[in-house]
């Protein structure tokens, strides 16, 4: 059985967040060119803006991080998405650099300790490697807790409405609730339940969009919306299955 990230101990929750910063930065470093440059679960920011902002803790002292956030009138979204553009630019063996930091690997969101880093280095590293079409990054372990953890709340995390739902992955043994099936592997199943909309083809678009969610939160591949059909049931590619309903609205910003 997963364990959820309340029973996992610290020092573990520790390793996983550096561990998933350096397999993206093993896959980023290996990849082709225009990887860095390709759109990402985040609306209007690719692979780049993604990195930018999960490594402002690396590039960033709290004097400059005080500095940004008093330049953005206290709004840690309009921070996070300046920061985003601007830094995108820099070179990629700093971006790089960044992510294998040892800063970065022991950086604890306020208030969130270990287990909120964990989340913030999974999900944004599926932002990344879902949007490729490529497995995770991040050990299995650390994603099906952090999916254990989003699905506890209720779907509360990011807005979402899981009534009348079963989670069911379809790479380990892990399921939760009771009512229509959305299947899929774990770390498309944390995207979707972190408010992500899915690239059309990967694993589980036939499940995306189906709850609207109620807090801002970019959550799209590219410019706009990916388009869903709604399929559902044993036909359906890739283990994924869930019958969808269209997002209400978009999010305004990338959270995790």
């Amino acid at each position: 059985m997963a364990e959820s990230l309340h029973e996992v101990d610290a020092h573990d929750l520790r390793s996983w967040v550096g561990q998933t910063y350096d397999g993206l930065a093993d896959l980023l470093a290996s990849g082709p060119a225009g990887t860095w440059d390709a759109p990402s679960l985040c609306a209007g920011w690719r692979v780049r803006h993604v990195v930018a902002h999960v490594t402002m803790p690396a590039r960033l002292s709290a004097e400059q991080f005080g500095a940004e956030m008093a330049a953005a009138g206290g709004d840690f979204a309009r921070l996070s998405d300046t920061v985003a553009d601007r830094d995108a630019s820099l070179p990629a063996a700093e971006l790089l650099d960044a992510l294998r930091s040892p800063v970065l690997h022991g950086w604890q969101p306020p208030g969130g300790g270990a287990a909120g880093a964990l989340s913030h280095a999974v999900i944004h590293s599926l932002d990344v490697t879902v949007a490729l079409g490529r497995p995770p990054v991040a050990p299995a372990g650390a994603v099906v807790a952090v999916l254990d953890r989003l699905a506890a709340a209720d779907g509360a995390v990011f807005g979402l409405d899981l009534t009348g739902v079963r989670l069911e992955a379809a790479d380990t043994a892990w399921s939760r609730g009771d009512g229509e099936v959305v299947r899929a592997d774990s770390g498309p199943l944390v995207a979707l339940l972190s408010g992500r909309t899915l690239p059309t083809a990967g694993c589980c678009a036939a499940a995306e969009g189906r709850w609207p969610p109620a807090g801002p939160g970019r959550a799209a591949a590219g410019p706009g919306p990916a388009a869903t059909p709604p399929l559902s049931g044993p036909g359906v590619p890739d283990g994924c299955a869930g019958s969808p309903r269209r997002r209400t609205r978009r999010a305004a910003r990338c959270r995790a």
